[in-house]
Formats: structure tokens, C-alpha cells, sequence
């Protein structure tokens, strides 16, 4: 391999791992704009994971959110409420946490068109919901779970995957 060609692969790689750290950091403000629920805040953290994924691909939304995670792991107060560490993983809000991967990677398969940007952003936003409602069912039970993890939050899923549509097809037009 050449030296310019080192050099290309070493600026693309800069440039990938500091769009995705900006990412993390959209996500991590995102978490703190919160409405305090129990067992599970409702916060933007999900419409920001539908953004990433859907304006930086499936690649760079998936690194945004791990690095988003990794840093939370380390202590960074980059969770909901500003909370950080380890055991915030492995509380009631970790499978919601974990389902940001798969959800921002989705929602980098949206593409172009209305129809397939919709169905694949409201997929990318429901299947965070699984890891999330089956980890928060081993502390409160399934039913509690389904109700206080899942239903509550249809209507705020219904509309943040609507403003994430808008602002995706709008970054797309111009």
C-alpha cells in the first residue's frame, strides 16, 4: 500500500470515529432531555439513535451508539439523568440501552422513498423495545413490563418516529 493511500485510510478512519464520537454525544444530550417515569424515563435518546442511524448509515450509527455506551460504562454521565457506570447496565434500563444498537444500524437501511424510510424507521424504533422489555421483565415481570416498558411509550414511539421521518427526508431534499 502507498503512502497517500495509508494516508486516505488513516483521515477516512478519523473521520469515521469522529463523526461517531459526535454522535455519542448527541446521543448522551439527548438522554438528559427526560421526563422522570418509573420503572423507564422517557427521554429523546430514541429519536436521536433513529437519527444517527438513518444520517450517517447503518455503520456510523451502530459505532455511535457503542461508543455512546462504552463511555457510559466507563462512568461518563452520559445516561439518562446524567447517570453513568456498570450498573446502569445491568439496571432495569439496560435492554433498552443494548437495543440502541440494533435500532440505529435499521434505521441506516432506510434509504430513499417515503414508504421504505417509514417502515424501516418505525421497525428500527420497535425492535429496541424487545431487548428492553424482556430485560426490565426479570425485575418487574412481564405483564408490569409490557405496560410500564412498552405501552406507555407508544405514543411518544409514534411521534418521534414521525419528527425522525420529517428530519430525514428534509436533510435528504436539500
Amino acid at each position: 500500500m502507498t503512502t497517500a493511500a495509508l494516508a486516505s485510510r488513516a483521515t477516512a478512519a478519523a473521520r469515521f470515529w469522529g463523526l461517531a464520537l459526535l454522535g455519542s454525544a448527541v446521543l448522551a444530550a439527548s438522554a438528559q432531555v427526560s421526563l422522570p417515569m418509573w420503572p423507564v424515563p422517557a427521554t429523546l435518546q430514541t429519536l436521536a439513535v433513529l437519527l444517527l442511524g438513518a444520517l450517517g448509515g447503518a455503520r456510523l450509527g451502530a459505532a455511535s451508539v457503542a461508543l455512546y455506551l462504552a463511555e457510559g460504562a466507563m462512568g461518563l454521565p452520559v445516561f439518562a439523568n446524567g447517570a453513568g457506570g456498570l450498573a446502569v447496565l445491568a439496571g432495569p434500563t439496560a435492554g433498552y440501552l443494548l437495543g440502541f444498537l440494533p435500532a440505529a444500524w435499521l434505521a441506516g437501511l432506510a434509504g430513499r422513498g417515503l414508504p421504505r424510510q417509514a417502515l424501516v424507521l418505525s421497525a428500527a424504533h420497535l425492535v429496541l423495545f424487545v431487548p428492553g422489555v424482556a430485560w426490565l421483565a426479570g425485575f418487574i415481570g412481564w405483564e408490569r413490563a409490557l405496560q410500564a416498558g412498552f405501552v406507555v411509550f407508544i405514543p411518544g414511539t409514534v411521534v418521534k418516529t414521525a419528527l425522525a421521518l420529517a428530519v430525514l427526508r428534509a436533510v435528504r431534499r436539500g
